[in-house]
């Protein structure tokens, strides 16, 4: 049948699939027959018979005109000026009927502040608009679509409920935000979907999932799928208005790789999140450690890549379950007073097909230029932190899964790799900047807005940078010209540490610098002490194998690192593993060696671990006052001959301070005298050579003070020191 009102080259636009503004041709729209103005239906249902439309209010029935054998339907409405509620029965071959929405008589639901903001690049909660939402509008249920892809020629949403014909639920674009939109009627939370992109230049569609899917299908599945994820409910209102997250706290922190910490022994399989809620929490809770930091969950499709190569930045991998089942993760570990922190990747994305790369056929997201869009070294793809488009993406990611899933901290991954354009790069590999500098002045801008924004919407929760060179000011506030974080990470220290104990103790004395030296910028910054995944793998050792000497040395070294560790200035971070002293190196793909933590060696050491949690806890001394001077005193840092180093860790109350003693030699020294800054009687309150730890139970319990100067003290103690230990004394009046 011919149609009075279709031009065929639109018509056929729409059919074979290359029609960019199908609401300008599908659905309602104004029209004229002869003398008579009118509205004009059209719609396009391919495969049926026939098409009847029903006016909703009146219930009314009319038969609609097939224009085009390919399923093409129009119907004029003479004389009528108003749009009205319809919808659609449908005809099959063999006489199947049913009825349907049409998802084109709606119109946009995007509001113009939205739009603006996201225009601006200033929408910190694009997540509320893009990606796909359960909503009902006039009186239908569906789910709302929105994707960016201002390059595209046309999108459309495909899945399983349309076979993956990239013709039926053509998006509306939005022209001016390069924006595309769709609500399609009577779809569900649960539906899998992808989006079909059509490419200028480019002769073939190609799928993509939804950069804002909040959930997606177990690898190596791709797809995205529709989640309602604000139906959990919450119980931690008391731990979300009480986070205050002052640095005068102490924070001690779990590292954990939810894949590997455990599975089931019968299959390999992970934990779900729930069944970790069950064995993770109380297991960190007894060792007395305040945070769990969480190896990035977003999705991602390779396991080797521990989850830092991510395609799916809004959705928590479906390895472990859904994303109501990490809800309740987050939730239990809430209600058992343990923090979050989940490790974030804006520095780069994996290179998928499925994923951002080439998003719209252009580099929406990344450089289009190698030198500055590629990390040869991880064979990832680089934001462009120029573009408003992936400033509103990770700003608003960053604020997703704090506003989404209560997480308490974010710390930011390869954070040198976004302040440095020549970041592992040689001569002629990289682009400089505008004023001829290697600064990535449109990351240093987009960390600092990142920061910016965290704080104010969420003042409790911590910001933590994992930057490896001596960038100036990276955790101090942007009004004075810093980076903005609450915390970077101290590698300086955890670099020369590690080298330091590696040395047999013989050699020592030639490294003393490797410790004295953190502290000569240890409050430059406020740092965290990290041992952490990446210590431990690709021929690194495991934390006890990487120490020197037999089994009992390896073990009581270990001890007085962890030792070292706790007295330092800084807040407190280990990879798991290493609190029990797994031997083998860490391999993501089987879980710990659980079996060792019933040896007396590694018991012992798993119950120091938990006692020194609970001693840093509790003594204000070793937490309060961990980035200014004010809260560290030297006693002495020139015994080199002999290894040892003591100092004095203080509180607000300068009337409260620890002295802590160390020996990295396995010589005991019987006598051994130091000075102190008060007289009184000093208690033992901890020792890293306990026999209940597996050591030699070398040291005394308590000691009388001397008056007499002894290393710039008024007073001195005369004290057994125990072969490679740490031992922390305190006043006791």
């Amino acid at each position: 049948m011919e149609s009075k009102f279709t031009n065929t080259d639109e018509a056929n636009a729409l059919i074979y699939g290359n029609h960019g503004n199908p609401f300008s041709f599908l659905g309602f729209h104004e029209a004229v027959q002869g003398k008579k103005k009118g509205l004009l239906v059209r719609v396009f249902k391919p495969g049926t018979e026939s098409v009847v439309l029903i006016e909703r209010a009146k219930n009314k029935r009319h038969s609609m005109d097939k224009i085009a054998d390919d399923g093409l339907y129009e119907l004029f409405f003479p004389r009528c000026k108003n749009r009205f509620a319809y919808q659609l029965e449908l005809s099959w071959p063999g006489g199947n009927t049913e009825v349907v929405e049409d998802a084109y008589r709606f119109g946009s639901l995007i509001s113009d502040f939205d739009l603006q903001l996201w225009g601006e690049g200033n929408h910190s909660r694009a997540y509320e608009v893009l990606g796909a939402h359960v909503k009902e509008v006039d009186g239908v249920q569906g789910v709302h679509f929105v994707v960016c892809a201002p390059s595209a020629s046309r999108v459309s949403v495909v899945g399983p409920f349309n076979n993956w014909d990239g013709r039926l639920y053509p998006m509306r674009k939005l022209f001016d935000q390069g924006l595309w939109e769709l609500f399609v009627p009577a779809m569900e939370s649960g539906a899998v979907y992808k989006y079909e992109i059509k490419a200028q230049g480019n002769p073939l569609p190609f799928l993509k999932a939804d950069p804002y899917g909040f959930a997606s299908e177990k690898r190596p599945k791709t797809a995205s799928i529709v989640s309602d994820i604000s139906g959990f409910s919450w119980d931690d209102d008391e731990w979300v208005k009480a986070r205050d997250q002052r640095f005068e706290k102490p924070m001690s922190i779990y590292e954990v790789h939810l894949g590997s910490w455990k599975r089931h022994l019968s299959t390999n399989e992970f934990y779900t999140y729930r069944e970790l809620a069950e064995s993770l929490i109380p297991y960190v809770k007894d060792l007395g450690y305040t945070h769990i930091e969480l190896l990035p969950i977003s999705e991602h499709p390779y396991d080797p890549s521990w989850g830092y190569q991510v395609t799916g930045y809004y959705a928590p991998t479906s390895r472990f379950g859904s994303p109501e089942d990490f809800a309740f993760f987050v939730n239990e570990c809430h209600k058992n007073d343990i923090g979050v922190i989940l490790d974030w990747v804006p520095a780069h994305f994996t290179k998928d097909d499925h994923g951002l790369r080439q998003f719209d056929g252009t580099a929406l997201y990344e450089h289009e230029d190698p030198r500055q869009g590629e990390h040869k070294d991880w064979g990832t793809k680089i934001f462009n932190f120029g573009r408003s488009e992936v400033k509103n993406f990770l700003i608003s990611n960053a604020v997703f899964w704090i506003d989404k899933y209560h997480i308490d901290g974010l710390r930011v991954d390869a954070v040198a790799s976004m302040l440095y354009l020549d970041y592992s790069r040689e001569e002629g590999q990289w682009v400089p900047n505008k004023y001829g500098g290697r600064e990535n002045l449109e990351a240093i801008d987009f960390l600092k807005r990142f920061n910016e924004v965290v704080h104010q919407e969420f003042p409790g929760v911590i910001t933590l940078a994992e930057e490896s060179t001596s960038w100036p000011l990276v955790s101090k506030p942007t009004y004075v010209g810093g980076l903005g974080f609450d915390y970077k990470w101290n590698m300086g220290w955890m670099n020369d540490t590690l080298k330091y104990f590696e040395t047999d103790p013989i050699y020592r004395r030639y490294h003393h610098n490797q410790l004295t030296f953190s502290f000569i910028y240890a409050f430059t910054e406020n740092f965290v002490l990290p041992f952490s995944h990446d210590e431990v793998v690709h021929m690194k050792r495991s934390m006890l194998d990487k120490m020197p000497g037999d089994v009992w040395q390896k073990f009581a070294n270990l001890r007085a690192l962890y030792t070292y560790m706790m007295g330092h200035p800084g807040k407190k971070l280990l990879f798991m593993g290493g609190e029990f002293g797994q031997w083998s190196e860490w391999n993501e793909a089987k879980e710990l060696n659980w079996s060792l933590t019933g040896m007396d060696k590694h018991s012992g050491l798993l119950k120091m671990t938990a006692d020194l949690n609970k001693l840093y806890q509790t003594e204000r001394a070793l937490h309060e006052v961990d980035f200014d001077w004010a809260g560290f005193e030297w006693i002495d840092f020139s015994d080199v001959d002999n290894s040892i180093l003591a100092f004095i860790r203080q509180a607000k109350d300068k009337e409260e301070f620890i002295v802590c003693v160390y020996n990295f030699t396995p010589v005991f020294h019987r006598s051994y005298v130091f000075g102190v800054p008060e007289a009184g009687v000093y208690k033992t309150i901890f020792n890293s050579d306990s026999e209940y730890y597996g050591g030699s139970n070398k040291g005394l319990d308590t000691v009388q003070s001397v008056p007499g100067e002894w290393h710039g003290k008024p007073h001195h103690i005369q004290i057994e020191v125990p072969p490679l230990s740490g031992v922390m004394m305190k006043l006791v009046k």
